[in-house]
């Protein structure tokens, strides 16, 4: 089973038992603040991390899954680039607001600049090797998505959150 289907798995099951734990009201605003701190920090921080460990310490059989000539250094580049992102999201889970805009940014931008790589290897070779079209290629798109979609839905649901006086 590709680790992307059990990193999505946690996460979905994670936010879903965190806010059934948590004594905070669940409200729309929390909901989508514990979705998108889940899909931060389990997707794209473990499951960046976890890239890196793919792409830093088993190069070879990730250029293969890609499609892609083994020994290539951008193997190493892409590696640090996922350490990168997975430290980025882990933290995720202590800094919030702006943090959490810039980490979606950052992701974004890579995912789909990884997306456009690969539909330009696919338009100019046919390589539709599965890390190179398929459900990989779908999930850099949609993951994107799904975390811009949770941060308007978290940024737009906080304006409607009562006061609190302390």
């Amino acid at each position: 089973m590709d680790m992307i289907y059990i990193f999505l798995i946690i996460t979905v099951i994670g936010a879903i038992l965190h806010l059934f734990i948590s004594k905070a009201p669940k409200t729309k605003n929390r909901i989508m603040e514990v979705f998108l701190l889940w899909f931060l920090v389990i997707i794209v921080g473990i499951g960046s991390i976890w890239a890196f460990i793919g792409h830093w310490f088993m190069a070879n059989t990730i250029a293969a899954i890609i499609g892609w000539p083994a020994g290539n250094p951008f193997q190493s580049e892409v590696g640090i680039a996922n350490l990168s992102y997975g430290i980025l999201g882990l933290l995720c889970w202590k800094f919030r607001d702006n943090f959490w805009i810039a980490t979606a940014i950052a992701i974004t931008v890579f995912y789909w600049g990884a997306a456009y790589v690969h539909l330009i290897n696919i338009a100019q070779t046919g390589n539709m090797a599965p890390g190179n079209a398929g459900f990989a290629l779908y999930i850099d798109i949609i993951i994107p998505i799904i975390l811009i979609l949770l941060l308007v839905g978290y940024h737009f649901t906080s304006k409607n959150q009562p006061e609190v006086a302390e």
